[in-house]
């Protein structure tokens, strides 16, 4: 569970809708007040710099782009943010971060084990 001390906000990095809608719902039963959504790289940047995560999910494959060009260009702008990968490729993310990764499908209970990881380092 995310703390309750002030209203959190998540920016979900996914270009299919459906998923997208069921980790806003599992990120809001963790404890999230509002999520943003976006598909391309272009517009998580912007998504986030006109109102900076708590947290970012991001897919790998995305329209456009890849969420770990996103998430680069964001942390580049804003600086480190907590991140989790949701993503049902898991064997493409292998050495390439330390940020919790969540296959696809989702479930709350690792999702919710993978933000609390993000967020505690």
């Amino acid at each position: 569970m995310i703390s309750p001390q002030a209203a959190k906000h998540a920016l979900i990095i996914e270009d299919e809708m459906l998923i997208a809608l069921e980790v806003e719902s599992l990120l809001r039963d963790l404890g999230f007040a509002t999520c943003d959504i976006v598909d391309n790289p272009d517009d998580a940047v912007k998504s986030a710099m006109a109102h900076k995560p708590d947290l970012m999910t991001a897919d790998i494959r995305i329209v456009g782009g890849t969420g770990i060009e996103a998430v680069a260009a964001i942390t580049d702008k804003l600086g480190p943010i907590p991140h989790v990968y949701v993503t049902g490729n898991p064997d493409m993310l292998s050495g390439m971060t330390a940020a919790p990764i969540v296959d696809k499908p989702l479930t709350l209970r690792a999702l919710a084990d993978a933000c609390q990881r993000a967020c505690a380092a």
